[in-house]
């Protein structure tokens, strides 16, 4: 790709940018939300045209107009948010849109043969290709895609984000899947905020800027992570988390969490959360550190225990008495779970305070407006503005969006579920400030991630979930991460 350039009005994404992509190499490419990465990808896909610049595949000019002209050359891209049908198979979803079929019947049994032979190239034969791919973990479903993608021949793999959603094990395998592809000369176009990832999978390294690239054909495992910071943001970052207020001895209880089970996800869940206080739950993708905190918000109905703030306990299964209470929650999949995505950045902001917007039946927006105003200068989300949609932002000022919801709210107990995924390291560091800055002023904070630094770093206090149970409960700067590793494989009940 040589000088793609792409405008979209009042935005120009992409202002030149170049990439150069070997065959049988896993070509990383890094920058911070809103740098152009999805927009590159995307006129790679063919989702988008280009307004300026040509594209060469395999020695030739190609115009790649539309997603099917990219597929057919063997250009395929997984997307972070997986575009799998729930309610069909495994091997349907392998093929959909390009269906075995033979004089308009579809011919089923040779569509399940070759969806295993496409699981078996991947290394796992354990699918069954009649599974209802909804059934499948995250893990499975990342497979399920990547074995859509090869059943078109592919040459080029594109991947955004695809260890999201995986836990350290899933993650290493999903490294062991891609070198065998590479081994096969297949190209993979890598796309991951998580720094340490690039050192363990890539071989070269493209970095964007604000649209631009900035530096290219660097050694994945040889540049140091100082310099790529520098190159995304254009300034000296320190990865560090920051410091830990000394916790107010004579601080209240705000969440107080009573042997709360939810049948196939979690059993008998105890803890508490004080005033000023972070605490993290730590656990593998799948452990019901996810429902745990759904239930304490009300949006599952637990089977045992009780929820209560400041004393009282709440309603279990009822989102609406935990808002009153004083509860928010940023979930995992901000995009489907948290975000209104083709509403305006205020009205995702206002939705939950709707009620002090309101003259007479009606909603004054323009104090909406400028309520949520404030606090987007406040968070720093960029570009400024509040009456752009908010599908519009990059993943971290999302983010911040969310955050902006309950700081408008103002919440007594804040709930993270994956606070950076999809994150850039400049937008992390925010956010982690900001969700220091809350506990400061009094907020109770519950936060879950994968990541366990992210966890160790942020909270002061870390609950071990393993499997439904909390095999661990402690002070974070007591434990590391080799421990924690350690407790959600083998721990057992304490």
């Amino acid at each position: 790709m040589r000088g793609i350039v792409k405008t979209f009005p009042g935005v120009r994404a992409l202002d030149g940018v170049d990439l150069l992509v070997r065959p049988g190499e896993v070509h990383c490419l890094l920058g911070q939300n809103g740098a152009g990465k999805s927009t590159l990808i995307k006129v790679l896909a063919g989702a988008h045209r280009p307004d300026e610049g040509e594209i060469e595949w395999r020695g030739e000019a190609v115009a790649l107009s539309t997603p099917d002209t990219a597929i057919s050359l063997g250009i395929s891209t997984i997307y972070q948010e997986l575009d799998l049908v729930a309610g069909l198979s495994v091997a349907e979803n392998i093929f959909l849109g390009h269906e075995k079929s033979r004089g308009g019947l579809l011919r089923r049994g040779d569509t399940r043969r070759a969806a295993r032979a496409l699981l078996a190239r991947l290394g796992h034969e354990e699918i069954r290709v009649d599974r209802e791919v909804g059934t499948l973990p995250a893990s499975g479903q990342q497979i399920v895609s990547m074995a859509r993608a090869l059943s078109h021949d592919t040459r080029l793999i594109v991947m955004d984000e695809p260890s999201a959603a995986l836990d350290q094990q899933e993650v290493q395998s999903l490294f062991r899947v891609i070198r065998d592809l590479t081994d096969q000369g297949v190209a993979v176009v890598y796309i991951s905020h998580r720094l340490e990832e690039i050192r363990q999978v890539g071989d070269r390294v493209t970095v964007l800027k604000d649209g631009r690239t900035v530096a290219t054909d660097l050694r994945a495992r040889d540049t140091p992570t100082s310099d790529l910071i520098r190159l995304m943001t254009g300034r000296d970052i320190e990865y560090v988390f920051p410091p830990r207020a000394t916790l107010d001895a004579a601080a209240p209880t705000v969440l107080e969490v009573t042997g709360l089970s939810l049948a196939k996800s979690f059993a008998d869940v105890s803890f508490s959360v004080r005033a000023g206080e972070i605490v993290g739950l730590a656990g593998l993708v799948g452990s019901g550190r996810s429902e745990i905190l759904e239930s304490v918000y009300g949006a599952r109905k637990p089977t045992s225990g009780t929820v209560a703030v400041n004393g009282k306990r709440l309603r279990g299964g009822s989102v609406s008495a935990a808002v009153r209470a004083g509860i928010g929650l940023a979930p995992e999949e901000r995009k489907s779970q948290g975000l209104l995505l083709d509403q305006a950045i205020y009205q995702n902001i206002t939705v939950s305070s709707l009620g002090r917007f309101a003259r007479a039946g009606f909603l004054d927006g323009s104090a909406e407006r400028s309520s949520a105003l404030e606090l987007t200068k406040a968070l720093d989300v960029r570009p400024p503005g509040v009456t752009r949609p908010v599908r519009t932002l990059s993943g971290g000022n999302q983010q911040k969006v969310v955050l902006a919801r309950w700081l408008m709210r103002d919440c007594r107990v804040l709930l993270l579920d994956e606070p950076t995924r999809g994150v850039d390291i400049g937008a992390r560091s925010e956010i982690y400030a900001l969700i220091r800055s809350l506990s400061e002023r009094g907020v109770a904070v519950v936060v879950v991630s994968s990541e366990m630094e992210e966890v160790l770093g942020l909270a002061d206090r870390v609950l071990v979930i393993r499997e439904g149970l909390v095999v661990h409960e402690g002070p974070a700067d007591e434990i590391d991460e080799h421990r924690v590793l350690d407790l959600v494989m083998e721990g057992s009940a304490a």
